[in-house]
């Protein structure tokens, strides 16, 4: 998935979550949206190399938005609306192995108790639930989420938990976007509820795929599956 044209600069301090102080290289200070609720733990200090967005909308409060930040060495895709995109399009380019052989493709379709399922594909033969995170912590090499307690996470679990009973397929997606993982886990250190419940979803048949993105400030595109482990 092409980026559109980002502008560099230096983050300064992100704050109330969703926003974004940054010292762009031509001199300009801005606010940026920062399109990520969680804590951003290792994405966020100061000082990091950032690329921002911005949008022509002129309705906007804030032009730019937050899109990769410079940590450990790798970029990172931060905005949490480019999965849902780039997962979608790389299953209709038949590009996801295990979710190939589906003929009709929707994105944020209302399903379960009040939630909506990120990508629903279909064929004659069945309907296929696709939930999507975006994981951007990472430590010691090993991707992780959350990185910050997520009861609406624990909920899609519960709904994909519910599609299977119903005789669906379920897959609950991660995509690491950052290339600095080996391999995926739950962190269970700062949600151990999201732990249990994956574990439990898993082993009553929800699937589960951890893709990894190669981020780079032209591009960001899904390029290998990562182990996991879920303890």
């Amino acid at each position: 998935m092409k980026n559109p044209p980002l502008f560099p600069g230096t983050l300064l301090k992100r704050y109330k979550r969703f926003l974004a102080d940054i010292k762009l290289d031509s001199g300009e200070f801005i606010t940026a949206h920062c399109a990520n609720s969680g804590s951003m733990l290792g994405c966020k200090e100061p000082g990091s190399r950032v690329y921002a967005s911005k949008s022509d909308n002129p309705n906007r409060k804030l032009a730019y938005t937050w899109e990769l930040v410079f940590a450990n060495n790798t970029w990172v895709g931060i905005n949490t609306n480019v999965p849902n995109k780039l997962v979608f399009e790389t299953i209709q380019n038949s590009e996801i192995p295990e979710l190939t052989g589906y003929v009709d493709f929707k994105r944020e379709i209302k399903y379960g108790k009040n939630s909506r399922i990120d990508i629903l594909l279909q064929s004659e033969q069945e309907c296929c639930y696709v939930e999507v995170k975006n994981v951007t912590l990472a430590r010691d090499n090993v991707a992780q989420f959350p990185d910050a307690v997520t009861a609406r996470g624990k909920k899609h679990l519960d709904e994909l938990v519910e599609m299977v009973k119903q005789g669906h397929r379920a897959v609950m997606f991660f995509l690491v976007q950052r290339e600095d993982a080996e391999r995926f886990e739950p962190a269970k250190d700062i949600d151990p509820l999201y732990a249990e419940t994956l574990k439990f979803a898993f082993e009553n048949g929800v699937e589960i795929l951890v893709y990894q993105a190669s981020v780079e400030p032209e591009e960001i595109k899904i390029v290998r599956k990562l182990d996991f482990d879920l303890k």
